[in-house]
């Protein structure tokens, strides 16, 4: 038999491929559940929004409220970590369509005697879900509707909003419609927030030359603290493969001292579960993750699948490697980079089940030793299904670990991977430049469905990425790009002391570091403070201070009159918090123009005076018009403002 119901439920939002997909949030975030809800004819509709915790058993009901072209919305909470279920629930509500259809005929002065005596037999149905006073007041109805003498009370009082109110809390839901579920998974607020800062420890070392331990960076860890860091993240931490090591600039053969490519993982000293020897024992690196952690700084490992052709896998575990006819296995290869010194994993081996197996173990491992985030290196060159798979895995027993994808590819492949449960992506950031570039791609990320589930963590560097924007570029340039990266995007990172102290010599050509850190030891003078050190410091501050900050989606940009300002408002779920930003993208000259307030969105009217406070220099100024002037100089080339209103 066909479905009854005259209901219709349809596009449903937000969701990803028809429910397959969870949507994403954070504790404390709100989800605006909009659907188009019909019904054949001219009959009342209502519609609910049912939504649950997975703890929960029961579902906990908002009514929808209509917007346009028959369109409902409502929204609920996430107030836990963990699993939310929702769907929509619509029915043809014959008590209100009754009164609906009374009170037209009143108008019309029509009598409705036999109208009221319907009325007093949807109210007796009802009577025993409402309270004592209800009750009552329902009870006054029933007989003032079957009694003629009251007919002048009656049709007073049956369009009265308090009857309304009544109907509409005690609905008889009979050939209700039914949508399919949908969920939102909800991670800890540190996935909508964080402050990330790397540096390789193995160059930690005060003495220049010296491989650096993890004790090496203890004294590291306040001024990382104090610059308002909360994340600090350390390439592969593991033995590093003496066979085919890389050595100085990425040359394919090492000299004596070369200490190798971090992520060349695997030696004769372990694997994925152990320590580089030179960077101390488990103990010491446990010792500096609860010392980090003190400082209000979680460590993020780097989790890569690849195996240096000395890895203890090789030798226990052939058939997870694809073994050539001569007896080798192909190194890896991302044209046109080539990896001498790993070797890739072979992901349809029959024995996978053992290799998916180890890989979750791995992780479990380094939760255990109390990591709670990770940087996945290069996930798009696994299985998408292996990591759907491995991450709900590790969130189904640890709800508080993260996962940032590092996959620098083409965009459907980041998306599939967000999809499939990484908290937060690496992104196209380290090359947007240009306004309109830059304001093209925050729109992409922030009003599309892409902000259901895809979260940016903006970098304007990495080990691997030089940017030709930084090569040469003047201090105003590197101040430039953290503040964009800071507020537009809620999560941020940078190659810390590289690009706080503004190395930035190219291999002739390319995008890469000239003696790369990657290869070598660097020493650096870790507490040489200057311009750029001295505004992320501020800058992070501000972020921590500002909820608008804390978020990525709430953005609109602004008119500049200048194609080198850009300018954009944000604000936080309840508007308590609102700032302006206006950054110079002349690195080299002042630049000005006059920003266009969002009046409507800060619901101002024309001529009202509100203060904006940079909250960089604190200085204030009144502004009493739509357009004001902003002029700025290469020396500070942004304003953070607070607005008061």
């Amino acid at each position: 038999m066909q479905n009854q119901s005259r209901i219709v439920i349809e596009n449903v939002a937000p969701q990803l491929n028809q429910g397959a997909i969870s949507i994403k949030r954070v504790v404390d975030e709100i989800v605006n559940v909009t659907a188009d809800v019909l019904v054949d004819g001219h009959d009342v509709l209502q519609a609910s929004l049912l939504y649950k915790h997975e703890s929960e058993k029961s579902w906990s009901e908002k009514r929808m409220y209509p917007s346009s072209n028959d369109g409902y919305m409502a929204s609920f909470q996430t107030t836990k970590q963990g699993s939310y279920s929702f769907k929509i629930e619509g029915w043809v509500d014959y008590a209100l369509n009754w009164q609906h259809g009374i009170g037209r005929k009143i108008d019309d002065y029509q009598h409705v005697n036999s109208e009221l005596l319907e009325g007093a037999e949807l109210l007796f149905r009802i009577i025993d879900k409402v309270n004592l006073e209800e009750k009552e007041y329902l009870l006054h109805l029933i007989f003032i509707f079957k009694n003629t003498e009251k007919y002048a009370e009656a049709v007073k009082e049956v369009i009265s909003d308090k009857l309304t109110h009544i109907l509409k809390n005690n609905p008889e839901k009979t050939l209700t419609q039914t949508s399919e579920e949908y969920t939102v998974y909800v991670d800890r607020k540190k996935a909508r927030f964080s402050t990330w800062y790397e540096f390789f420890p193995r160059s930690a070392s005060e003495q220049e030359g010296k491989h650096g331990t993890f004790k090496d960076c203890h004294r590291l860890l306040p001024r990382i603290a104090q610059m308002g860091f909360d994340t600090l993240y350390f390439p592969p931490i593991h033995p590093i493969g003496e066979i085919n090591r890389k050595g100085k600039n990425n040359t394919t053969v090492a000299q004596d001292g070369d200490v190798g490519s971090t992520w060349g993982i695997g030696s004769k000293h372990g694997g994925h579960k152990d320590i580089h020897p030179e960077l101390g024992s488990l103990e010491d690196f446990k010792n500096l993750v609860s010392k980090a952690k003190e400082l209000g700084i979680e460590v993020a490992m780097d989790y890569a699948l690849q195996a240096a052709p000395d890895h203890p896998w090789v030798k226990e575990h052939p058939d997870w490697f694809k073994w050539r006819p001569d007896g080798t296995v192909q190194y890896a290869e991302n044209p046109p980079k080539k990896y001498q010194d790993i070797l890739p994993i072979y992901w349809e081996s029959k024995d996978y089940k053992n290799l998916w197996q180890e890989c979750l173990d791995t992780f479990l491992y380094w939760i255990d030793c109390g990591i709670n985030v990770f940087r996945v290196d290069n996930p798009h060159t696994k299985p998408y299904y292996f990591w759907g798979w491995v991450l709900a895995e590790i969130k189904r027993q640890y709800p508080d670990v993260l996962f940032l994808a590092e996959a620098f590819t083409r965009p459907k492949i980041m998306h599939q991977l967000a999809k499939q449960g990484f908290t937060q992506s690496y992104t196209y950031f380290t090359w947007r430049d240009s306004k309109h570039e830059l304001i093209e791609y925050i729109n992409e990320l922030t009003q599309t469905n892409q902000r259901e589930y895809m979260r940016p963590n903006f970098w304007p560097n990495t080990p691997d990425i030089n940017p030709y924007h930084l090569q040469g570029a003047p201090e105003s340039k590197y101040i430039q790009r953290y503040a964009l990266a800071a507020t537009l995007s809620s999560n941020i990172g940078i190659y810390g002391p590289v690009f706080e102290q503004m190395i930035d010599v190219p291999i002739v050509g390319k995008e890469e570091y000239y003696m790369s850190e990657k290869f070598q030891l660097c020493n650096y003078d870790w507490f040489k403070e200057n311009k750029v050190t001295f505004l992320i410091s501020r800058i992070n501050q501000i972020r921590k201070e500002n909820e608008s900050y804390q978020q990525t989606n709430n953005i609109q940009f602004l008119e500049t009159g200048n194609e080198k300002l850009m300018a954009f408002y944000k604000w936080n779920d309840d508007r308590s918090n609102e700032t302006l930003t206006v950054l110079s993208l002349d690195a080299y000259h002042s630049q000005s123009g006059s920003i266009q307030l969002p009046l409507n969105a800060l619901k101002i009217p024309r001529g009202h005076k509100i203060e904006v406070v940079d909250l960089i220099t604190k200085n204030s100024y009144n502004w009493y018009h739509e357009w004001n002037y902003v002029e700025l100089h290469a020396t500070l080339p942004f304003h953070i403002f607070k607005i008061n209103k």
